[in-house]
């Protein structure tokens, strides 16, 4: 699996990016496709993710702002990014990796995590910037 990160840069407050991630991979390996951001100094954190069903999660302070998709035919995970800040400023990764076993409701289930340790592939990371 190879996943390919572009579409980064610089922009000002305010402004907006588009973030692509093109991959290539086998559907039968992997469920999960996600977007993980880290500033300088700063632990990896999540932004979101999507998976084989089209199911969307998103970091809640994120809500409004940035919007998951993807594009089965192209194999290509979207973040677009409006209204952005300063604190958004650093390298954005696309992940894949499986569902991770746990429980619903009681019962088992399997979903895609927020832990950057439960995705198997990386890409190399775009920046961006605002300032």
């Amino acid at each position: 699996v190879q996943l390919v990160e572009s579409g980064g840069g610089s922009v000002q407050p305010g402004g907006s990016l588009t973030l692509s991630c093109t991959s290539s991979r086998s559907s039968s390996t992997t469920y999960c496709m996600g977007w993980f951001r880290q500033a300088p100094g700063k632990e990896r954190e999540w932004v979101g993710t999507i998976n084989d069903s089209g199911d969307i999660s998103r970091e809640l302070s994120l809500e409004g702002r940035f919007t998951i998709s993807q594009d089965n035919v192209k194999e290509t995970l979207y973040l677009q990014m409006t209204r952005l800040k300063p604190e958004d400023s650093g390298m954005y990764y696309c992940a894949a990796g499986p569902r991770r076993l746990t429980s619903c409701g009681g019962q088992p289930c399997s979903t895609c995590t927020r832990s950057s340790d439960d995705y198997t592939y990386w890409g190399q990371g775009t920046q961006v910037t605002v300032s």
